[in-house]
């Protein structure tokens, strides 16, 4: 009898080596590699086959183009993510931590879809009593959604044939497995092989795929990425499992803006869309307390105003610590250079802790003024001046640069009764925006003044 031969491929990018080494030699990521056992090579007359079917090749100008049509949900907050609604023949992955909503969102979107088009849930980790039980609890109309229990990839794919279902939900990729590959569930090849299937399924038929995928302690999708390179869209869970406020961001949308944020709460009927997020994050803001600075960002098409916290202390030890949630750490160390260079504020021997409230995750560069006004307010133990937000890139050199959409931002500022901002001097309205005094600053040394006074 033949041996199985192994491989060793990487759970990144799912390159393969005959061989275990410490780093990939494909996307140089270390203690990546994981014995599993090779797939037999395909035979000679399958790519004859392939070669029968040559696909025509056509000019690009005379493809005939059409608006993609789009299908609500029924939450609307899982659609402004999506961008608009669910495309029909699309495949979306959503990823996040283990209990934090995604089975419950997606049976509540199903029986919201399943009342105009027929849709089915493929469930790999729960029994069918388990998912009854939580439609349950929900209270949720589930008369109209059909049910599958089933981990082997092609029994789903011969039901799906059969049944012709227009929505689907897959719940989740990583337990699935095929029998075209030798490996246990939830390895490279078989989730590489498995979303594969499912994707050319759902392009030839039309059918709209919702994957689950699972994270790792890291936060990103377990399995290879060349996963979020074959699907349409990725959503990622955002927050902690343990606060009631749940958020949704869009990584990749072939049909829609990136980086757009859905925010959801958790209740006991389920998850419900947050229509006013700005007020959920500033809902236990004091503008009397030192160290905190409200900060309007942009997620996509909708600006927030989120709570910047920053605590500056003595250090106790021989190397300062600078520890940031919500934000970026890296750029931490350079927004205390800066201050320190053009600013006359040194924090080399305090220790700095940067916290954004609510749980968000803020990633564009327009929030480094609020960080270090935060971190200023701080240091000196004295609170910003009342009913202020802040907005606005800082250079190496010291000079604050603009941000996109700065007249939407501070019309939301507006909307929620601040009456003060501190905006880069190229953001500055040319008409006036009622009850709402813009000071525009060019340097940052005229935002730190400012809030001395």
């Amino acid at each position: 009898m033949a041996k199985n031969k192994t491989v060793f491929s990487c759970t990144e990018c799912g390159g393969q080596s005959p061989k275990w080494q410490g780093q990939c030699p494909h996307c140089n990521a270390w203690n990546t590699l994981t014995e599993a056992v090779a797939a037999p090579a395909a035979a000679g007359p399958r790519f004859q086959s392939w070669a029968a079917n040559v696909t025509k090749v056509q000019k690009l100008s005379e493809v005939q183009t059409e608006e993609t049509p789009r299908d609500p949900s029924g939450i609307d907050e899982l659609d402004r993510v999506l961008g608009g609604g669910i495309v029909r023949g699309a495949v979306v992955l959503i990823g996040g931590d283990p209990g934090i909503g995604k089975s419950t969102l997606l049976l509540q979107a199903l029986s919201q879809i399943g009342q105009n088009r027929k849709v089915l849930y493929v469930s790999g980790e729960e029994s069918a009593q388990q998912i009854a039980l939580r439609a349950s609890r929900l209270a949720l109309d589930t008369s109209s959604v059909d049910l599958l229990a089933e981990i082997c990839i092609e029994n789903i794919l011969a039901t799906l044939k059969r049944e012709q279902p227009e929505v689907v939900v897959i719940d989740s990729i990583q337990t699935l497995y095929t029998e075209q590959v030798t490996s246990a569930p939830g390895s490279v090849s078989q989730v590489r092989e498995c979303a594969a299937q499912l994707t050319r399924m759902a392009k030839q038929s039309g059918i709209t795929v919702l994957l689950v995928g699972h994270v790792t302690k890291e936060g990103s999708l377990a399995g290879p990425r060349v996963l979020e390179h074959m699907v349409d869209t990725v959503l990622y869970f955002e927050g902690d499992s343990h606060s009631s406020y749940r958020m949704i961001r869009a990584i990749k949308n072939r049909f829609g803006a990136v980086n757009e944020l859905g925010v959801f709460a958790m209740t006991d009927r389920g998850l419900k869309g947050v229509s006013n997020p700005s007020a959920i994050f500033l809902s236990s803001y004091r503008d009397d307390v030192a160290g905190s600075c409200v900060l309007v960002t942009q997620e996509g098409t909708r600006p927030l105003l989120v709570e910047i916290q920053a605590l500056v202390d003595d250090c106790h030890g021989f190397q300062p610590k600078r520890l940031t949630v919500g934000l970026e750490q890296n750029r931490l160390a350079m927004l205390l250079a800066v201050l320190h260079r053009h600013g006359g504020v040194a924090c080399f021997d305090q220790d700095v802790f940067l916290n954004a409230v609510g749980g968000v995750k803020i990633n564009e560069p327009a929030a480094d003024l609020a960080i270090i006004l935060a971190m200023v307010s701080s240091l000196r133990n004295k609170a910003l001046p009342e009913k202020l937000v802040v907005f606005g890139e800082v250079g190496l050199a010291g000079e604050v640069r603009p941000v996109t959409r700065g007249q939407e931002r501070l019309k939301e500022a507006a909307k929620l009764g601040f009456t003060r901002a501190i905006v880069p001097s190229a953001n500055k309205p040319r008409q006036e925006i009622e009850g709402l005094k813009v000071l525009a600053v060019d340097r940052l040394d005229q935002a730190v003044e400012y809030c001395r006074e």
